[in-house]
């Protein structure tokens, strides 16, 4: 049974950087896809970050150059390291595992989720 767990949102001013962190259980870590994905209230889940196969990332456009995407196959950890955090970065963020492996952003892709960790940024 494949298990993520979310953790290290908070509250920052616009400027600030938080480091998400997800430990999956029950999944082939190094040989996976995953990805980042967030949720702000009324709007639809976005894809954020991904990491795939080939261990090249893939960031939404709204998001690079600030955000970077990361993982330790040791620990079973995938990270997103947010930095220059800005209002609109608001959201409930999930991180997430696909199935069958695809370079891709869209939700729909991905079968497996964590809880969710919510991330707020006040100007």
């Amino acid at each position: 049974q494949v298990q993520l767990v979310d953790s290290g949102g908070g509250s920052v001013q616009a400027g600030g950087s938080l480091r998400l962190s997800c430990v999956a259980s029950g999944y082939t870590f190094s040989s996976g896809c995953m990805g980042w994905f967030r949720q702000a209230p009324g709007k639809e889940r976005e894809g954020v970050a991904g990491i795939f196969r080939d261990d090249i990332p893939t960031y939404a456009d709204s998001v690079k150059g600030r955000f970077t995407i990361s993982e330790d196959n040791a620990m079973n950890t995938l990270y997103l390291q947010m930095n220059n955090l800005q209002p609109e970065d608001t959201a409930m963020y999930y991180c997430a595992a696909q199935r069958y492996c695809s370079r891709s952003l869209h939700k729909n892709s991905y079968a497996y989720w964590g809880q969710g960790t919510q991330v707020t940024v006040s100007s």
